[in-house]
């Protein structure tokens, strides 16, 4: 059986993801050395090594989407120009610009997130779970678990991919990191959408009527 306990001794060893972690477990029957050669194999072992590393190429990329209902801009750094004109890297930056019109991430990590945005959203969530009828002494546990879906819905590494719900952002970076043999870091992101923010003239249903009949 493979426990929470093994997972996080693995990604303490190695850097890699959770998800890998546990896979690499599971194929080497719980082996821990085993598990880690299998990471290796794998290039995710190095993942974590590679992470504070300088990237200060990449490119900044565009996406449209809908006739031009929605519009993103992204910029996705890697170490050398040679690596940023690599294909994969390339499609990976478009994928992450069709994530952020899909999903609508408002954040690209949990630390970007402001404090206050923080404190107002676990103010709601304690308000919520009183209105369930909550016990005091578990509430602020239910608003630790409820705030990590709220990391999952604005932070774009946090998030499900949209390709592959079952990865991560973040995991999916860590595969490209272990690929490519660059750190890769996502650093910034607009998202336009059509009309987003604005009240849409409407006219009072009488009155359009009056006016069609002159009166």
């Amino acid at each position: 059986m493979i426990t929470a306990e093994m997972v996080r001794q693995l990604r303490e060893r190695t850097g890699s993801g959770m998800m890998d972690c546990k896979k690499a477990l599971t194929d080497a029957n719980g082996d821990m050395e085993k598990a880690i050669e299998i990471l290796r194999e794998r290039g995710l072992a190095a993942a974590a090594k590679k992470a504070g590393r300088i990237a200060a190429e990449g490119i900044v990329d565009a996406y449209i989407h809908g006739n031009g209902r929605i519009g993103v801009l992204v910029e996705v750094n890697i170490e050398t120009d040679f690596a940023a004109a690599n294909e994969e890297f390339k499609q990976f930056v478009k994928d992450i610009a069709m994530q952020i019109a899909a999903a609508k991430p408002e954040y690209v990590r949990k630390e970007d997130v402001p404090a206050d945005v923080i404190e107002k959203e676990k103010n709601i969530l304690r308000v919520q779970a009183k209105n369930e009828g909550k016990p005091e002494k578990v509430i602020d546990k239910m608003v630790e678990g409820r705030i990590e879906k709220f990391y999952k819905e604005v932070c774009l590494l946090e998030q499900p991919w949209i390709k592959d719900p079952d990865k991560t952002i973040k995991q999916l970076v860590a595969e490209k990191v272990a690929t490519i043999g660059e750190n890769i870091n996502i650093r910034r992101f607009a998202r336009f959408e059509r009309g987003e923010g604005l009240e849409k003239k409407e006219e009072n249903f009488a009155d359009e009527v009056a006016k069609q009949i002159g009166g």
